[in-house]
């Protein structure tokens, strides 16, 4: 049978189309081959032009089309670590009171160094002293007659504190970083405050401080302000602005009851929040301290408030006096002073909590780190009262048990020994009376003394925060207990059994 002729044998121009059609499928692969290759030389022309840091912005004008350069947005310098801020960059503003100037310029003695920068800032002139030269100038406030204040409970001096670290910046001083407020009964200690302003960028805008201990305080007044007794720092930049508006800000607040809330009101309507760092202490409680320092935050400890109101922080002796004893310590190694350390002596089942630089005690029985970190209640709240609800933090009871009664050891003497690159530090045993323990167990009294010994460690705030660990040595001194404090080795662990 004859074969149907194939359908293109009809066309007389089969041979065309053929043509056409085995061209057409390499045309079209040149194509997309030549345009793949220009978007690859365009984005690596425009990648470039954006490692120059150029922003590229095209307008039309009337038809034409042109191409303009913007600026970068600049990113806000960051601290470095050859820049880090200094004692000489932070100005102190102090607030004082002519009344009791005599008395509390005896607590800046000695924290006040001669590199550092401040003024005290009084209500009126006082008599020129002796130890003037070892003290920050002194400066009468500014006039406040003009604004109103109508709380009944208050003073309107707190208008004339609010406006301190205002007054402090158009003195016009030189390489200023930061502004730390304080009053006349605050103790610092300068190098921790270095540590954590050298955290933050002080070309920013930042608010740095604590809120009180006391619940009920934070609920009158805010738990988002800080609380200038025991301090807080405004960046240079944030200075500025907040001396622009501040006078009028003071007016739009008569009945503000003090100084700290009309501060936080201007930092409101500002915008910024309070960075809260843990080492500045408003301490708004009545009593001994030993619960609170000998349980510290693991954070520098910056500064300590109400003198006046709370006991001295070594018995037997006057404020200034513990203080000085305190300055032992901090010149020694101020990072490490207070923060706390607890290891077990497990042949004679103790619990021994160490606060450097501070105290050391131990304890009949195994407690947990959970339980010793929490302050015992060797205090009353603000409003002098026994009641653990008050606090805005965790506490927990001096003793559950005649028994568990702590065995405190003080600081007596401390030094540095270079050889061995380490502070040997003594604690000698406070005497007390102690109530009688049935238990039949070593008993803790029978220790007078103990040594503490710890490598000095400058950089120990660079690194994330982690407690110290402590190792009970064997030693054959008797009456004696030998610690040993530092860093914690990789695998260790503070391990009840």
């Amino acid at each position: 049978m004859k074969n149907n002729p194939k359908v293109e044998d009809n066309f007389p121009w089969d041979q065309t189309m053929r043509n056409h059609f085995t061209t057409f499928p390499k045309f079209l692969l040149s194509s997309i081959l030549l345009i793949s290759i220009l978007c690859i030389f365009y984005t690596v022309s425009f990648s470039n032009s954006s490692n120059k840091d150029l922003n590229i912005i095209t307008a039309v004008h009337g038809g034409r089309e042109e191409v303009a350069v913007a600026p970068p947005p600049v990113p806000s310098p960051k601290p470095s670590p050859s820049s880090k801020t200094t004692l000489r960059q932070i100005v102190f503003g102090i607030a004082a009171s002519a009344r009791l100037w005599d008395h509390r310029k005896n607590y800046i003695k000695l924290w006040w160094k001669a590199q550092m920068r401040g003024v005290v800032w009084l209500d009126k002139g006082v008599k020129p002293g002796i130890d003037d030269h070892i003290l920050p100038q002194k400066m009468i406030s500014g006039d406040t007659s003009k604004f109103k204040y109508n709380n009944p409970k208050g003073q309107r001096s707190a208008i004339r504190i609010s406006r301190i670290v205002s007054e402090t910046l158009r003195l016009g001083l030189d390489d200023v970083r930061w502004f730390v407020m304080g009053d006349d009964d605050t103790f610092f200690v300068p190098d921790n405050l270095v540590r954590v302003l050298s955290k933050y960028d002080h070309n920013q805008f930042y608010y740095i401080g604590s809120s009180s201990e006391s619940h009920l305080q934070n609920i009158n007044f805010s738990y988002g302000m800080a609380y200038g007794g025991g301090g807080f720092a405004i960046s240079y930049p944030l200075a500025k602005a907040l001396a622009k508006m501040q006078d009028r800000c003071i007016q739009r607040y008569p009945g503000l009851y003090g100084s700290d809330d009309r501060i936080h009101a201007c930092m409101a309507e500002l915008g910024v929040p309070l960075t809260k760092e843990p080492g500045f202490h408003q301490y708004d409680v009545f009593g001994n301290l030993l619960g609170l320092l000998s349980a510290h935050p693991v954070a520098p400890l910056v500064s300590i408030h109400h003198l006046d109101k709370v006991e001295p922080i070594f018995p037997n002796m006057n404020r200034v006096q513990a203080l000085k004893r305190l300055n032992i310590p901090i010149n020694l190694d101020s990072a490490a002073l207070m923060q706390q350390s607890v290891c077990y002596d497990k042949t004679r089942s103790w619990t021994v909590s160490v606060s450097w630089g501070y105290t050391v005690q131990i304890y009949r029985g195994i407690f947990s780190v959970r339980e010793m970190e929490m302050p015992a209640r060797t205090f009353l709240n603000w409003y002098k009262r026994a009641d653990y609800t008050g606090f805005a933090f965790n506490t927990r009871p001096v003793t559950r048990h005649v028994c568990q009664k702590p065995f405190v050891y003080y600081l007596s003497k401390a030094s540095y020994n270079k050889v061995m690159n380490q502070t040997v530090s003594e604690h000698v045993q406070h005497q007390v009376s102690n109530p009688d323990c049935k238990w039949k167990m070593a008993d803790p009294s029978r220790i007078e003394r103990v040594e503490v010994y710890r490598k000095p460690d400058p950089n120990l705030w660079d690194k994330p925060p982690r407690r110290n660990c402590c190792r009970v040595l064997p030693t054959k001194k008797k009456g004696t207990m030998v610690i040993d404090v530092g860093v914690c080795g990789d695998d260790e662990v503070i391990e009840l059994r």
